[in-house]
């Protein structure tokens, strides 16, 4: 039975409806940045004033169909915070953290400033507790001058800075989708690893996580390897046919198999991860020997 639902059209319209979507328990979004790139379907040169209130639009609709505890991942750039933060404060929403996410590519260059480095993830609630947040653990590399390694790995904090981004102009691997010129479908792509860390760490096996934006369906895709439901509203119909495809063969590059030993430490992720393959790494990880015997 299919667990995902793609509609197309302008995101705003289906969350005017009420109750059109049903309860969403987590949401990603990353909305187009209003910086004045060329969408078909979406003018993205907006002044400051039209963008921001269309922001608080979505925000509020998504607050109506968010079940009590229900979390949203609203990802923007870094010179936005302080308008993310207001959007979602007026709209009634709980800040829990600011996430930086520190891109594993270059910093771009600024004439008169710092270069940046970062975009930002606010995570909020639907009320003053999430319904779920589930501690990560991960093993990244040790740090430089780091002796020993790490029995159990560490929580997963505030700071992202392991996950690489797909930007246009940095390289992306076999993960960023290209048409059959080999250019980039979708220069906003966002990788599997960033979504796979938002869903494990905010929802349950069954829950239903949304994204209002959804571009090239890695939400989507993502949330139907973890066993979650999920629905997705593009605008442009042709992205819309491409995530349908996404889903119907999850390509290689898509499969999140690859990233589950990197959260092994996690205590409850059988629970979370809707994969089998996890239990062999958890067996084998108990095979090791502890340092404290």
């Amino acid at each position: 039975m299919t667990k995902y639902k793609i509609l197309t059209g302008n995101c705003l319209d289906y969350l005017k409806k009420t109750n059109s979507l049903g309860e969403v328990d987590l949401t990603f979004l990353d909305p187009p940045f209003n910086q004045n790139k060329d969408y078909k379907f979406h003018n993205d040169n907006l002044s400051d004033e039209e963008y921001w209130q269309m922001m608080k639009e979505v925000c509020q609709g998504i607050l109506n169909i968010t079940s009590d505890g229900g979390a949203i991942y609203f990802m923007q750039r870094e010179k936005n915070t302080e308008q993310v933060l207001s959007c979602l404060r007026e709209t009634g929403w709980t800040l829990q953290n600011l996430i930086i996410w520190k891109k594993k590519t270059s910093a771009v260059p600024v004439p008169n400033k710092f270069g940046k480095h970062y975009q930002i993830l606010a995570y909020a609630t639907k009320g003053d507790k999430a319904r779920v947040f589930n501690r990560l653990r991960i093993s990244p590399p040790l740090p430089a001058n780091y002796k020993f390694e790490r029995e159990n790995g560490i929580y997963v904090t505030d700071v992202w800075d392991d996950i690489r981004e797909l930007t246009s102009g940095y390289f992306a691997g076999d993960e960023a989708i290209r048409d059959k010129n080999g250019e980039r479908f979708h220069k906003q792509q966002s990788p599997i690893a960033l979504l796979l860390r938002i869903i494990l760490s905010s929802s349950q096996i069954g829950d239903t996580v949304f994204d209002p934006f959804a571009g090239t369906g890695t939400t989507l895709v993502t949330a139907e390897q973890l066993g979650r439901k999920s629905i997705g509203i593009e605008v442009d119909p042709k992205n819309a046919e491409m995530i349908q495809n996404r889903l119907e063969d999850i390509r290689d590059s898509d499969n999140i198999e690859k990233y589950y030993e990197e959260y092994s430490y996690t205590e409850n992720l059988s629970k979370i991860w809707n994969g089998s393959s996890i239990k062999t790494v958890i067996k084998a990880k108990s095979k090791q020997p502890s340092l404290f015997g």
